[in-house]
């Protein structure tokens, strides 16, 4: 067979072809025409984003439709299958038009090049630029942002703000659901002055509260303070407690992690030194010391090596300074009192009430039956009047979940359908989600109307929580402009089911202003859509991002178990690394978060050299070397 004669063969059938060039010209007229319908709406988009805008409308008209036949058909012809089309829509559909056209026995004209269309590279560069300048230049050798929580420490501790920003932070979060604005501040002053010393800049942004709903307070338990070394699987003592003793009136938080805090009188404080046992018996009358291991100006660190009870009123023996006889005696102050968890099993029965009185556990008679259901209550009670019999309801991040049965004023009744055998521990300050109520909530509450005053004075982005509707957005714009001074620009967390279906909406809002971000804030999307689903949402929120040009921060237990216990899980390195797809990655608070920013910072070093979005970089691999030698 001929070369000629092989290349005819190899043409697809003229009518295949035809098919093929009706439906995608069908497409793209429709993109061109809702464009076209939207013009009042691209009029309102800022400059900076207007071209964006545009080809936002074109990748929804694009995506309204099942496309995987009209791939399939496209792939068979070896052309692109637009399925990676999202930064320059219209520019990928006109290519694939012009090769059918060419392909064609009969070409019909060119498509014409519509005004503003955004073209192959551009779309990158549209997401670089707008990228920049909501978080700042990227770290060199890589091109993902880190961002990381601050800890209470940080207001406390400018050494730890200089070392997170020397490894690799790009970007300061303060949540504003924790502490105040006078340590805000200082963790503030303290990046400030380290981007000073290093020569590094370093965005700011804090996240309002929102209207975050969560458990209300529990009735205390007993004081008691139980202390415990860690053991190993043999019950041999690998590391004693660490005790931390003050004086009985000082407050605050110990210099470093305790197992525990001994509140005593301050004379018998000072007279203890390195080295000297002190003696007590516990709540159950346990004969138990304790070494003093260290001794400073606020109080006294002491090593326990076996586990006891102490409650007020502990009597503690030390030995008199300077060789004296005898002992000198303190008494144990008061202790806080730990609150007393309520354990729910498959089946129980759980109030939720607008009452402030504390939560309780359920009470039974001496038979075992239930007297009263457990009850605890909501932070937001307004609720109540948009439940309904039927919806789902879960608390503390999915761990334990159920249907509610009765709605009255001021309660619901819950029976639990979803917790782990042997039932599950809920707390006080534990969030609530109801993934299928229509909640009639402002995304701002009076006190992110507060916190706005220092944010838009100190922040350089704030963080709209549970931005549920384009009104939510335009809520927070007007409160900023009403602020006047500098605008911070405004990063939607998408936490809930409604944000989530709303993102185009709330995109195109935002978009009105000179910068903009979204943040995948995975842990109340995960029980918002669904565990299972968590994958395939966060995957449809970066498409429309990118194919809005809008920056995406990954978030929400990112190498977590690194962050809090030291040691990641497999699972988790997989995560950070799919988390490169993301223009930021963000990392939460814990003892060991600056080993985690190293770790990320080589995971997102090297993936980039290998993936950039949807797409696969095919740098040199050395496996490919490697094949077995010919006999």
């Amino acid at each position: 067979m001929s070369k000629r004669q092989r290349a005819i063969d190899s043409q697809p059938p003229p009518r295949d072809v035809e098919i093929l060039l009706a439906e995608l010209s069908a497409i793209r007229t429709e993109m061109i025409n809702e464009a076209g319908r939207c013009r009042a709406l691209l009029d309102e988009i800022h400059p900076n984003y207007r071209e964006s805008a545009r080809n936002l409308l074109h990748y929804l008209v694009l995506r309204r439709r099942d496309l995987r036949p009209l791939q399939q058909r496209l792939s068979t012809l070896g052309l692109s299958s637009l399925g990676r089309a999202e930064s320059c829509v219209l520019a990928t559909v006109d290519a694939v038009l012009d090769t059918l056209h060419r392909l064609d026995d009969a070409p019909g004209p060119l498509q014409p090049r519509e005004k503003g269309m955004v073209q192959f590279v551009q779309g990158a560069e549209l997401l670089a630029r707008h990228t920049d300048c909501l978080l700042g230049p990227a770290t060199p050798g890589r091109g993902v942002r880190i961002m990381v929580t601050m800890p209470t420490e940080a207001a406390h501790d400018y050494s730890l703000v200089h070392t997170l920003l020397q490894h690799g932070m790009d970007c300061m979060r303060i949540n504003c659901v924790r502490d105040d604005a006078d340590l805000w501040l200082r963790m503030i002053e303290h990046l400030r002055r380290a981007e000073q010393a290093l020569g590094r800049s370093c965005r700011v942004m804090m996240d309002l509260g929102g209207p975050k709903l969560r458990t209300g307070r529990l009735e205390a338990g007993p004081a008691v303070l139980r202390v415990r070394p860690r053991k190993d699987v043999y019950g041999r003592v690998i590391a004693p407690a660490r005790l931390w003793l003050r004086e009985a009136s000082a407050t605050g938080m110990p210099p470093s992690a305790a197992d525990g805090v001994l509140p005593v009188p301050a004379e018998w404080l000072t007279r203890l030194r390195r080295g000297n046992r002190v003696q007590c018996i516990d709540a159950r009358g346990r004969r138990r010391h304790m070494t003093i291991v260290d001794v400073t100006a606020q109080g006294c660190w002491a090593e326990m090596g076996r586990t006891a009870y102490i409650i007020p009123g502990t009597r503690l023996r030390a030995p008199r300074p300077q060789g004296g006889k005898g002992w000198h005696e303190a008494v144990v102050d008061d202790l806080p009192r730990a609150e007393r968890p309520i354990n729910l099993q498959r089946g129980d029965l759980l109030t939720v009430t607008a009452a402030t009185v504390p939560g309780r556990p359920a009470s039974y008679d001496s038979a075992g039956s239930i007297l009263t259901p457990a009850m605890i209550g909501c932070t937001v009670p307004e609720i109540f009047a948009d439940l309904r019999a039927g919806e789902s309801i879960w608390f503390d991040d999915g761990k334990i979940g159920g249907v509610i049965e009765e709605v009255e004023e001021e309660q619901v009744r819950v029976r639990i359908t979803h917790a782990r055998p042997g039932g599950e521990k809920l707390r006080s300050d534990k969030g609530i989600n109801l993934p299928d109520s229509q909640l009639a909530l402002g995304a701002l509450t009076a006190k992110d109307l507060d916190d706005l005053r220092f944010v838009s004075r100190h922040a350089d982005v704030v963080g709209l929580s549970f931005a549920n509707s384009a009104a939510d957005v335009e809520q927070l714009q007007r409160h900023l402009e009403a602020l006047a001074g500098r605008q911070p620009a405004v990063v939607l967390k998408i936490e809930t089911r409604r944000g989530f279906e709303n993102l185009p909406a709330m995109l195109l809002t935002a978009m009105q202003a000179p910068c903009c971000g979204v943040m995948i804030a995975r842990g109340d999307l995960a029980v918002e859509c669904g565990f299972e689903r968590l994958a395939e949402v966060q995957e449809e929120i970066l498409w429309i991002c990118e194919a809005a040009h809008v920056p995406v921060i990954w978030a929400t237990q990112v190498l977590e178990s690194l962050a809090k216990e030291g040691m990641p899980s497999r699972a988790e390195i997989t995560d950070a690394a799919m988390g490169h797809r993301a223009e930021c990655v963000m990392l939460n608070k814990g003892p060991h978060v600056m080993t985690a920013l190293q770790l990320l910072d080589g995971i997102l070093r090297r993936m980039q050299t290998h993936q950039a979005k949807k797409r696969a970089m095919l740098r040199a691999l050395r496996l490919a070397h490697f094949l077995p030698q010919g006999p």
